[in-house]
């Protein structure tokens, strides 16, 4: 599988942004997203079924951003809004053959590159 991730930026905190992850081929597996920030660990933020069936989100995104899959472009979305200064990190998409709401990294076998959120305040 092979992902690739956009939609980064620079925006002040308050403000929103959509990140993109294209995944060929996309059908059967679940997308997820992580987020690192500079100096601390890979962490969950949300995760999706191939066909949009089942979703969940970590709590300190929880309310704020939404996931969401358009199947004839093999796009997964994540919409960000009210973002903060501590969602600052490089955002990754990845795969996995199983959804799961567990957030482990371990569940995923395939990773795009990351792409870069920083919010200021």
């Amino acid at each position: 599988v092979q992902l690739q991730a956009s939609g980064g930026g620079l925006v002040q905190a308050g403000a929103s942004l959509r990140l993109s992850c294209t995944a060929t081929p996309f059908s059967a597996y679940a997308i997820g997203w992580f987020r690192q920030a500079s100096g601390k660990e890979r962490e969950f933020v949300s995760v999706i079924k191939w066909d949009g069936a089942r979703t969940w989100y970590a709590e300190p995104v929880r309310g704020r951003f939404t996931i969401s899959v358009d199947n004839a472009k093999n796009t997964v979305y994540l919409q960000m809004n009210s973002l903060r200064p501590e969602d600052t990190a490089v955002y990754y998409c990845a795969a996995s053959t199983y959804y799961s709401s567990s957030g482990a990294p371990s569940d995923y076998g395939y990773w795009g590159q990351g792409t870069q959120v920083t919010v200021s305040s």
